[in-house]
């Protein structure tokens, strides 16, 4: 079975359907709390059963591990596969029409992150879609990637999701990190900004507040990895948390180990 085959289609028809409501009122309709916690609004739930549709006309058996409905079985076998997703990372940007979201999809034969074995984040907007596959790389438009080799925390580009009530608490933690470094961004779609870490667009990027859900990052994590990047929590542990759309974690996605390391120590 081809998987980065069919996901590709699939992602392809959740972009078609996700841009159907891009940036229109129609697109923040709500339809209740989805599985994540976050309300679940009319594009997420278009996306996601744009790639339901795909996997059953493939007749694919699996586990379907969604930010939105949860955890379907899906075919006849569907303990044979996971297939993780969420429809729309950035969907805040996607309901304003800002044009910084994506569709995520990942493929492993175990429930957990380090069993990921192809990926894919597809930006829907910009006509760009990262891919990988274990031990075979990562690709940005069909086109090999690798992360920057900067090590200055001066001159590094990183991300940080600061959303967050207690931004105060968060600002405390990070407090070491603002005053080296000097160049942050915030774009609104961490899966695609893992992926930026991964292209060397950026150097590093952050979430420390224990929120993320690991589907949102599921894909970005096996494309930096290929790339040649890490992504370690805060005190160098591997992120294997289980493949559940309640389940969240704190990391750091860098370039190198020297960044990665850099910021660690940064942080109080």
């Amino acid at each position: 079975m081809d998987w980065l085959e069919i996901i590709q289609e699939c992602s392809t028809r959740m972009g078609k359907e996700a841009l159907t409501f891009y940036g229109s009122p129609e697109a923040a309709i709500s339809f209740g709390v989805g599985a994540g916690g976050d309300p679940m609004k009319k594009i997420d739930l278009a996306a996601e059963k744009a790639l339901i549709d795909c996997l059953t006309e493939h007749e694919i058996s699996c586990t379907l591990v969604s930010e939105e409905s949860g955890t379907k079985k899906i075919g006849s076998q569907p303990s044979e596969y996971y297939v993780t997703t969420d429809p729309v990372d950035g969907t805040t940007n996607a309901v304003r029409g800002l044009p910084f979201s994506a569709n995520v999809i990942a493929v492993s034969k175990g429930p957990y992150l380090q069993d990921v074995e192809t990926a894919l984040v597809s930006d829907l907007f910009h006509n760009i879609t990262y891919t990988a596959q274990k031990n075979r790389g990562a690709l940005r438009n069909e086109e090999k990637i690798k992360p920057s080799e900067t090590v200055s925390l001066q001159k590094a580009v990183i991300g940080i999701d600061y959303n967050t009530f207690k931004f105060k608490e968060l600002v405390t933690k990070l407090e070491g990190l603002f005053k080296t470094a000097k160049h942050f961004r915030h774009f609104g779609a961490n899966a695609l900004e893992i992926c930026y870490v991964a292209d060397g667009s950026t150097d590093a990027f952050i979430d420390i507040r224990g929120k993320l859900r690991v589907t949102d990052l599921v894909a970005s994590y096996l494309i930096l990895r290929e790339a040649g990047g890490i992504m370690l929590t805060p005190e160098g542990d591997e992120p294997n948390v289980p493949l559940a759309p309640t389940q969240r974690l704190s990391f750091i996605a860098a370039s190198n180990k020297t960044i990665y390391e850099a910021i660690k120590e940064s942080l109080t």
